[in-house]
């Protein structure tokens, strides 16, 4: 039985850096397989504007041709209360998902770059949109920036608390902490989750920007949160036309995060028989290697 709940991130947060549109069907596999060997959240895709993440284009109907694994939460990303509308549109026909994120950025200079609106603006969009999804998806909430700001610096952390107890005063019981450029240390992360953890199912959402993401995840698991955001390759960031964050901003690569535990001995749930042969589709899907350690070299002896 897992210890974990892990999230496999590479079909949304992995591919919004990507320049090149990656073929429906081959998103549509790539979700298909993750869910086949142990994931039990996925993230398929997101309702962003096609002209600003024109990667994701094809939302609905990759949502329309995928085959769903019973128990799998299937993930799409919703910046605004439009983005909710296509959700709903796409659950009334029969082939939405099942739990769909709202995003806040803990800074205001973030928050005006990413999503093109203050602070206090997207609080008022989150709150129609919760109001909007009327139960009818597992809601998570997102803080970007969580742990600094590549805009302003440092981040108070008791504003991040803050954004967590809004949206569990909304009904959103998990809560996404970004560290959206890799700014967090273990000492950041075991003070943040000793704030949050008594007040959500807080997960871990690390990039590996500093090359501190496993360090990250270990303090997490220390701190009590058992709910961890990877991506295959670590591959990931920000949206390719959005930049911000210099050089590598990718996510906390799966093969090796779960090599990691697994060699803890913590359970993960992932079939491990068949993780780096995922990993090498990953690779074959964005056509050159990716920076998973573990692709190279193999699992730990122990995992």
């Amino acid at each position: 039985m897992s210890a974990l709940v892990l999230c496999e991130c590479f079909a949304r947060d992995g591919l919004q850096h990507e320049p090149a549109f990656v073929p429906t069907a081959t998103k549509r596999a790539l979700i298909e397989r993750f869910a086949g060997i142990g994931f039990a959240r996925v993230e398929a895709t997101s309702y962003s504007n096609p002209g600003v993440v024109p990667q994701f284009a094809d939302a609905s109907d990759l949502l329309k041709s995928l085959s769903r694994a019973r128990g799998v939460f299937y993930k799409a990303t919703c910046a605004n209360p439009r983005a909710v509308q296509r959700a709903l549109s796409d659950l009334d026909e029969g082939h939405g998902v099942n739990e769909i994120s709202l995003l806040v950025s803990a800074s205001e200079s973030h928050s005006r770059k990413n999503l093109k609106r203050s602070r206090a603006e997207q609080w008022a969009n989150i709150e129609e949109m919760v109001r909007a999804a009327g139960g009818r998806f597992r809601l998570v909430g997102t803080v970007s920036v969580a742990f600094g700001c590549p805009f302003e610096g440092s981040i108070d952390q008791g504003r991040v608390a803050e954004d967590v107890s809004r949206f569990v005063d909304l009904g959103v019981e998990h809560v996404a902490l970004g560290d959206t450029t890799g700014m967090a240390t273990p000492a950041t992360v075991r003070e943040m989750a000793g704030r949050v953890t008594p007040k959500a199912k807080t997960i871990a959402h690390f990039h590996d920007t500093r090359g501190t993401g496993l360090a990250n995840c270990v303090a997490a698991y220390e701190a009590g949160v058992r709910h961890f955001d990877s991506s295959f390759g670590g591959v990931g960031g920000h949206p390719a036309k959005v930049k911000y964050g210099g050089g590598y901003t990718g996510n906390v690569c799966t093969e090796d995060l779960v090599s990691l535990f697994e060699a803890m001995g913590i359970a993960t749930g992932i079939d491990l028989d068949r993780l780096l042969a995922t990993a090498e589709l990953c690779e074959r899907a964005l056509g050159r290697e990716l920076h998973g350690r573990v692709t190279r070299s193999g699992l730990h002896p122990r995992g």
